[in-house]
């Protein structure tokens, strides 16, 4: 079956539906262990990645003096790009900042001004998207025009940039502007097992997955699959049914744990059973993965070769979601005569009142 976003086809498909329900199950059953218990939470936010960074230390040592066994290392071929780091520490800094702030841990945990951190951390790791769609964009650009170019990036993947990346880069920085009651952060009442964010409600988390699920549709499309969907759905379903108003605390924890695996065994996604391509791949075997988990640098490409319409129409939509979000928020903004990211503006909203019904603070409409 090719479907209008992924190439999931013939014996394999069912490799691929198999490796998203572990994936999803995985992040939604990790979540839970991350943030039910402060063990929980220490443990995966800063024994692993402390742990992990030592282990990339030194496979980046070993390998810069030529030891075989670190440049054939997966995380050197594969992930060593500048945004697989940026993004796994910037994920997992927003982790321990939410559990400073439901644990009240410190004079950071227990003043208002650091209630802002939420917002602070998620924005800067929009811009890392952001950027890394920029640079998409002006690499293949600089190739093809503005109907888009084929670039080879330095996790061995061939992208296909253009006018497409622009849009949505512009999507991420106005869904920065869709963050609402930045000073609005509670804990929950139930040992404070969640940091609740409950002005942001379905709005923000519609217009934040459709454009990341198209960041990482054109600038990773070998794991879109697992991280442009599986992974935004987890938070997602938790929200939705157990964790109301914890979307935030739940993304950030998926995430940084997801970054984590991809960032040491990167040939699920990339070299296996498992691997989906998005339909941006005309020919399917022609940039079929070796088994280092990188496509042949030496294909010549044309726009022939691509089929870039998925890109282009999920770009449409990430942006005119977040457009038609941030004019909701203007609107409501005017309505209420309250500054949008000073005070909560969806407060007579169901998805706030249910995660207010959750949180251990008495509801204050003050920065």
């Amino acid at each position: 079956m090719n479907g209008m976003l992924f190439q999931i086809y013939g014996d394999m498909s069912m490799w691929q539906l198999l490796g998203w329900c572990m994936v999803f199950t995985g992040l939604v059953v990790a979540n839970e262990i991350a943030r039910r218990t402060k063990a929980g939470g220490i443990f995966c936010f800063v024994v692993i990645p402390v742990a992990l960074t030592i282990y990339f230390v030194v496979i980046n040592i070993a390998a810069s003096s030529g030891a075989e066994w670190a440049t054939n290392n997966p995380t050197i071929v594969q992930m060593n790009g500048w945004f697989h780091y940026a993004k796994l520490y910037a994920a997992t800094i927003g982790c321990v900042g939410f559990m400073i702030l439901k644990y009240h841990w410190g004079k950071l945990g227990n003043v208002n001004w650091f209630k802002c951190y939420p917002f602070i951390i998620v924005a800067i790791n929009i811009l890392i998207a952001v950027a890394s769609d920029f640079e998409s964009a002006a690499k293949g650009i600089a190739k093809g025009g503005m109907e888009g170019g084929w670039w080879y990036s330095s996790e061995g993947v061939w992208l296909f940039g253009g006018w497409w990346n622009i849009l949505n880069g512009v999507a991420g920085i106005i869904n920065i502007f869709c963050m609402t009651g930045w000073f609005g952060i509670y804990s929950s009442k139930n040992k404070q097992q969640d940091m609740l964010w409950p002005d942001m409600t379905w709005m923000f988390i519609l217009a934040y997955d459709v454009w990341n699920f198209e960041y990482t549709y054109l600038n990773l499309p070998l794991h879109t699959w697992y991280c442009g969907v599986a992974l935004l759905l987890a938070p997602t379903f938790a929200n939705a049914f157990w964790n109301k108003g914890g979307w935030i605390q739940n993304r950030a924890n998926t995430l940084a744990l997801w970054c984590m695996f991809a960032q040491v065994f990167p040939s699920f996604q990339n070299h296996s059973k498992f691997t989906t391509l998005p339909t941006i791949y005309k020919d399917a075997a022609l940039f079929a993965t070796d088994a280092t988990g990188r496509m042949n640098p030496d294909l010549v490409l044309s726009a022939a070769d691509a089929r870039p319409t998925a890109q282009g129409v999920v770009a449409i939509a990430a942006i005119a979601v977040n457009i038609l979000v941030l004019t909701a928020i203007i609107k409501r903004s005017k309505e209420q005569k309250k500054n949008p990211y000073k005070y909560e503006i969806f407060s007579d909203t169901r998805d706030f009142k249910l995660a207010m019904e959750r949180a251990a603070e008495a509801h204050k409409d003050v920065a």
